[in-house]
């Protein structure tokens, strides 16, 4: 596909989770090609069976290393604008005065984040993609033995 040809919003190879950021990609690079593009998203967010399951790139970690004055959350999430550089990668964490101050309340003006301790769900899905792996190089069907249930709704604790 040409550069200056654009894809349907209703293509169906755009059905992925990570359809709208390939889909930017898509439309902005001048030199993009679709077949790579889908892998690369599907290699940073570990959801394709490659042998580095275990590099996957933490959305808290990567912003404080890369961002630490949070410049790209700011531009692009102006609810959390106000945060100071402490709080703006995990505005849960402020204080409550702090949010207050900010003009953001989390649970109200920004969504609670969706796991309680994102380092200790890390570390369960990483055992689970090394068992996976295993289980696929030794020839095991591990959906049928797992009996894997969702957690619980979580509750906010103040």
């Amino acid at each position: 596909m040409r550069r200056d040809e654009k894809r349907s919003s209703d293509d169906s190879s755009s059905s992925s989770s990570s359809s709208s950021s390939s889909s930017v990609f898509e439309k902005y690079l001048i030199d993009a090609d679709w077949a790579i593009n889908r892998a690369n998203w599907q290699w940073l967010s570990a959801s394709n069976f490659f042998h580095q399951y275990f590099r996957v790139y933490s959305p808290l970690t990567f912003g404080k290393k890369t961002d630490s004055h949070g410049a790209f959350v700011r531009k692009y999430l102006p609810q959390l604008r106000e945060y100071p550089d402490k709080y703006i990668f995990e505005p849960w964490n402020a204080p409550t005065k702090v949010q207050e101050k900010a003009g953001c309340i989390i649970g109200r003006d920004y969504p609670e984040p969706i796991v309680d301790d994102h380092r200790e769900v890390s570390k369960t899905n990483m055992a689970r993609m090394k068992e996976a792996y295993a289980a696929r190089k030794s020839g095991r069907d591990i959906l049928s033995e797992t009996n894997w249930q969702p957690p619980a709704k979580r509750r906010r604790v103040e």
